[in-house]
């Protein structure tokens, strides 16, 4: 999935990063406003794992979700 369609439909897109990093709050998933980066450094401060490993989590959860069309 490219990235521009989860920016562009962050709102549609926000349950489902929910689910998938639950220790983010609303606020966080706000203030990420779709953006990759911000969703990728936020991953690595709450979950205290490398970029390397948030980049892998993200690719995942694009590839799960490729198929999903808000």
């Amino acid at each position: 999935m490219n990235w521009d369609v989860i920016e562009g439909n962050w709102k549609q897109f926000k349950g489902k990063i929910k689910d998938q990093w639950g220790k983010l709050t609303d606020d966080h998933i706000d203030r990420i406003e779709g953006k990759r980066d911000q969703l990728s450094g936020k991953i690595q401060e709450t979950y205290g794992i490398d970029k390397d490993e948030a980049e892998k989590q993200i690719k995942d959860f694009e590839e799960r979700n490729k198929d999903y069309r808000p």
